[in-house]
Order: structure tokens, then sequence, then C-alpha cells
């Protein structure tokens, strides 16, 4: 039987399966390849390139809300396992995908949807275990198992948005709350130190009244002779008497006037003021 040699070439980062009369021969490399047609013959050619497989899963979790789960699986064929990966798995994306829903559908129930949002890295860390476990075997490795989303019903959605929202609003109420707290602490505070200078301010005017009134009496006692200090009090006690009728009376308000009164003021004032000189 004739044969001829035949010329066939094999892409960068791919090799060949070389069969002869439908028997395993051997695995030719990237580049030019010759081989005796028809004898034998390149069956197959692998990639060794990264390859990545997507795969939605639908579950539910702990509290019985279905979502669906999507896993990005990267892999590649190792070259010296291509007899295994050509050979002994004929679907290589079929059995990754079985092996991804049933880590899922393993793991996702066992957690709250809650928990399962914050779980994607454990979620995707079983899923890689379990593939590389198996997939070894039958000449393919797994690089990275990736949970790129977890989506539940748009109803779920809607009611987990709104206890969001209502929760952020209970928290801005206390907030605000505890805001204006302290603005009335702080006002009430103000208020009270407000009042405090206030008196304050009173308390030194008076005693500035009460020192004015002393000095003059003593300066108008030591001018003008035989007057006592009583009557240098009656005096400016009538004065200020009289400036203060001036004063109310420019307000238009009539006031009854009885000379009595001034000169029971006028006692009541030289007491006081001369039982607070003695002191």
């Amino acid at each position: 039987m004739s044969g001829l040699l035949c010329f066939q070439c094999v892409r960068t980062q791919s090799v060949g399966i070389v069969e002869d009369l439908g028997q395993y021969k051997r695995i030719v490399g990237p580049g030019l390849q010759i081989i005796f047609w028809p004898l034998q013959a390149i069956s197959g050619r692998l990639s060794l390139r990264v390859q990545q497989l997507d795969v939605i899963c639908e579950t539910k979790t702990k509290d019985n809300v279905f979502v669906y789960v999507s896993v990005a699986v990267q892999y590649r064929v190792i070259a010296e396992s291509a007899y295994d990966a050509y050979y002994r798995l004929s679907d290589p994306s079929g059995q990754i995908q079985s092996y991804v829903f049933d880590v899922v559908r393993s793991t996702v129930p066992r957690l709250e949807l809650d928990k399962s949002f914050s779980s994607k890295d454990e979620i995707a860390a079983a899923v890689k275990s379990q593939l590389q476990d198996v997939m070894n075997d039958y000449g393919y490795e797994i690089l990275e198992a990736l949970v790129t989303d977890i989506n539940p019903d748009a109803k779920v959605k809607a009611s987990m948005n709104e206890i969001n929202a209502s929760r952020r609003l209970k928290e801005a109420k206390s907030h605000r709350a505890e805001a204006d707290k302290i603005t009335q602490v702080k006002n009430a505070e103000a208020e009270a130190e407000g009042r405090y200078l206030s008196g304050l301010g009173v308390a030194r005017q008076r005693k500035a009244i009460v020192q004015g009134l002393q000095s003059s009496v003593s300066e108008f006692s030591e001018t003008v002779h035989d007057v006592t200090p009583k009557d240098v009090m009656d005096i400016l006690l009538l004065s200020q008497y009289f400036d203060t009728l001036s004063t109310i009376g420019s307000n238009s308000l009539i006031l009854e006037h009885d000379p009595q009164v001034v000169g029971n003021m006028q006692r009541q004032m030289g007491s006081s003021f001369l039982s607070s000189t003695k002191k």
C-alpha cells in the first residue's frame, strides 16, 4: 500500500492529536508537522489558551428566596495531559457545568440571602476546589472560579431596597433628633450664661451707683459745712425721684403723685445707706 508525506500546520498554543489508522500515535506541537497520509492523520486539535465558561444556576437560599447565581470558570488544557483531555472527556463544558450546579446548589441553601452576597468568595472557593479535584484527572487545569452575580427576583430586590431605605430614614431621624437635642442644650447653656452675665452686670451697676453716691455725699459734706450725710441723701434721692417722673412722663403715662411716698423712700434709702456705710 502506497502513501504520501503530508505537511500540516498546528497553530501556536495548540497541540495536535495524531492517529495511525484510528489508533492514537502521538501528540504534536505548534509548527509544521509531517504525517504519512492516508495511514496517519491529525484527528483533532486542542487549544492550550485559557478559556472561560459562564454558568448561571438557579437555587434558593436558607430563607427560601430563589436566586440566580452566575459563575465564571476559567480553565485550560494541560499540555502534558492532552491525551486525557481529548480521549477521556467528550464534553468538558458540560462536565464543568454539572459540577458548578452541584456545588452551588449545595452551598447557597445553607446561607441566608444577605449572607450569600457577602459570601461570594466562599462559594467561588468551593466551586474551584471541587472542579480542581475532578478536572485534573481529565487533563484540565482550573485556574479560577468567580461568582460574578447573585440575582434575586425583582420583587425581592424591591423589598430589600425598601428595607434599606427605611433603615436609612430611621438613622437620619435619629441623627436629626440628636442634633436638635444638642441645639437645645447649647441654647439652654447660652441662655444660662447670658442670665449670669446680665446679673453680674446689674450687680456691678448697683455697686457703681452705691460707690458714686458715697463719693457724692463725701464731697458734698466736705464742701458745704453744717450739712449731714442724711441731708445730702435726701437731696440726691429727691433729684432721682424727679428725674424718674420726668422720664415716665415723656412716655405719656399718668401716675399718681404722693409726697409721702418720697418721704418714706427717703427714710428707707437713708437708713439702708447709713447701715451699709457703717459696715
